[in-house]
């Protein structure tokens, strides 16, 4: 609840933070509330380049992180592509706030929050330190064979999510060095997902601490 001011009662998502403290500052009454400003983690890709694959092999293996599938709390109220889905990305940022103060760094495995514009652009992301980004890729082929192996009920295999699938995960090939901040890129083509994992394990524990 670090939104609602713990001197006037208001709810406001919108404090100004004071670095020093680091604080949150109530705009209305100018309480300043300490708290843990820490980075957020994101392991990002297309589709079937591999997020739930490794996050299965490394949940419950990972120390000094809290490791999250975005998943878990899409709900179709957040099916607003009109405004950016804004809603499904200020309820994870807010999430990730109030975990961070538990002293431990969360990790978010998602496609959507791989997207730099997708979070900065949040009232809630002012109360995280450095968000770092690492996108899984894989060649077009590998990609594709993996979504069409899929079992039926994922509703993978449509020609036209494989394709638009494709093109998210070239974006992050072509694009991601140019985003603020940057995405890093591990390419999984060839990859046993254990050593995958251990890549992304690594990754995490030289980012965590950032």
């Amino acid at each position: 609840m670090m939104n609602v001011c713990l001197h006037c009662g208001e709810y406001r998502a919108d404090k100004r933070i004071d670095p020093d403290g680091p604080n949150a500052v109530c705009p209305l009454c100018g309480h300043r509330h300490p708290f843990r400003q820490l980075p957020l983690l994101v392991v990002s890709g297309a589709s079937g380049a591999g997020k739930s694959a490794v996050l299965q092999r490394l949940a419950g293996r990972v120390d000094g992180a809290v490791l999250l599938d975005a998943d878990i709390l899409w709900r179709s109220e957040f099916n607003g592509p009109a405004e950016g889905y804004r809603g499904f990305f200020e309820t994870w940022l807010r999430l990730c706030k109030n975990i961070s103060q538990s002293g431990r760094p969360v990790v978010l495995f998602g496609a959507g929050v791989g997207v730099p514009a997708n979070l900065e652009a949040c009232v809630e992301r002012r109360y995280l330190a450095d968000v770092h980004i690492l996108a899984l890729v894989c060649d077009d082929e590998v990609l594709a064979e993996r979504l069409l192996s899929r079992p039926e009920w994922r509703r993978s295999g449509d020609a036209g999510f494989v394709a638009e699938q494709i093109r998210f995960n070239q974006w992050f090939r072509d694009r991601g060095s140019g985003t603020e901040p940057a995405i890093e890129v591990l390419d999984t083509t060839g990859t046993a997902t254990e050593e995958t994992a251990g890549r992304v394990a690594a990754w995490i524990a030289s980012r965590a601490e950032r």
